[in-house]
């Protein structure tokens, strides 16, 4: 009976734990993303304020709007898309965050396949 106990105390604890998310800090300011692509490991650096994004990546720079949908969603869509790739938004979706950085969740808007990063602020 013990044991019973025990089990679901534990379990029901660790169903009330909630991680700590402070997006507000992370609205504005400079970062950093890393990400393999074709086993080479490559750099971005962005810039955002409320409403606009600024990448630099490879020498070249990109600028998206952003639209925040609560504290942790936001849209980013290419102000001057390249191509039909680049007119689709991107959902963003800030999972957990620490003083440094944020780990985030980001995929197509309205597609089901998600990926996962991890950012740094840099500023």
């Amino acid at each position: 009976m013990k044991t019973f106990i025990l089990i679901l105390t534990l379990f029901v604890f660790s169903g009330c734990y909630r991680q700590e998310r402070s997006c507000d800090d992370f609205k504005t300011g400079s970062f950093e993303f890393t990400a393999t692509i074709n086993g080479e490991e490559k750099t971005t650096r962005f810039f955002r304020n409320d409403s606009i994004e600024i990448d630099y990546f490879e020498g070249k720079s990109d600028t998206s709007s952003v639209k925040w949908i609560n504290d942790c969603e936001y849209i980013v869509k290419k102000i001057h898309p390249k191509n039909r790739a680049e007119q689709k938004a991107i959902h963003m979706k800030i999972l957990t965050t620490t003083k440094t950085g944020y780990t985030f969740e980001y995929g197509i808007v309205g597609n089901s396949d998600k990926q996962r990063g991890t950012v740094i602020k840099i500023n």
